[in-house]
């Protein structure tokens, strides 16, 4: 018993030792799960202003990916919260797309009307190209989905992300679709969205600037919910100028437009779901379940 009592203290550290080691291993595994929660929770939106937003591949696969027309011309490029496909031909994009989450809106960073020829696209067009030609500067991503960052917010200004665009729809319609976007990703927590001009060359084509860049005489933006109840998408089709009655009077199906435009959208997402959303052109349902919310 004596020489039980005598080692006793040895053995009484030892496992003062290992409870030590159990506790720190506990609480490093807690902070990690933490951390892990915090990034999940985050809609794999990049944690700082230098880092790309990272492709998100949740349950659907990167839901920002197009496969764009085959016979256009087309350098991609990923920014810190877009992706688009450029057409150094015609020097606008043949679509730009991206997440947008209901944190997202709410960003603070502030808007910078500084708009900049992208040195890494071919063809991109210059800030002169617009000047006096009677068109404005029409964004295809709209720096205010961009508020969560500032990179992301500047890097809208980049003219592969825009097409010259009528005043009256920059200002008009387009811009109220943009901000009915923005009351939708707050209501679905998530929408993913594509859009860009309706690449249609003709004998009555018009060109601005030196660069000549297309003008187009359509535009298109498609919009899903995949991971609301009921799932939703809708899609829409504007004319470059005054939209007589309104984004509704636009409605259009994605089906429509992918036959248009030959772009193929949401291709990661299970075929049932793809056809189901891809077909329907229903504004009020999107409204109806935006008011539910």
């Amino acid at each position: 018993m004596a020489k039980r009592r005598s080692t006793s203290p040895r053995r009484s550290s030892s496992i003062n030792g290992s409870r030590i080691s159990l506790r720190t291993l506990c609480l490093v595994i807690i902070i990690s799960a933490g951390i892990w929660a915090i990034n999940a929770s985050d809609g794999c939106k990049a944690s700082s202003d230098n880092k790309v937003k990272p492709v998100c591949e949740g349950a659907y696969g990167n839901l920002m990916a197009v496969k764009t027309n085959p016979s256009l011309p087309s350098q991609e490029k990923s920014y810190t919260g877009m992706d688009l496909s450029f057409n150094p031909r015609l020097h606008v994009p043949n679509w730009v797309s991206w997440e947008l989450t209901a944190d997202e809106i709410n960003g603070s960073a502030a808007r910078k009307d500084k708009f900049v020829s992208d040195p890494d696209i071919e063809g991109c067009s210059e800030t002169w190209d617009y000047s006096y030609s009677g068109y404005d500067r029409g964004h295809m991503a709209p720096a205010g989905d961009m508020k969560w960052s500032a990179k992301a917010m500047e890097e809208t200004f980049y003219l592969s992300n825009i097409c010259p665009q009528v005043h009256s729809l920059n200002s008009g319609a387009w811009k109220k679709l943009e901000e009915k976007c923005r009351k939708w990703a707050g209501s679905h927590e998530k929408i993913y969205i594509v859009c860009g001009p309706i690449v249609e060359p003709g004998s009555a084509d018009e060109y601005i600037g030196d660069s000549r860049v297309w003008v187009p005489r359509r535009f298109f933006k498609v919009v899903i919910a995949p991971y609301s109840t009921p799932a939703l998408g809708i899609g829409f089709i504007m004319p470059n100028g005054k939209v007589t009655g309104g984004m509704q009077q636009c409605v259009v199906s994605i089906d429509e437009i992918e036959e248009l435009t030959g772009h193929d959208f949401f291709a990661s997402l299970p075929d049932e779901l793809e056809n189901e959303l891809e077909s329907q052109a229903n504004f009020a349902k999107w409204e109806l379940s935006s008011s539910r919310r």
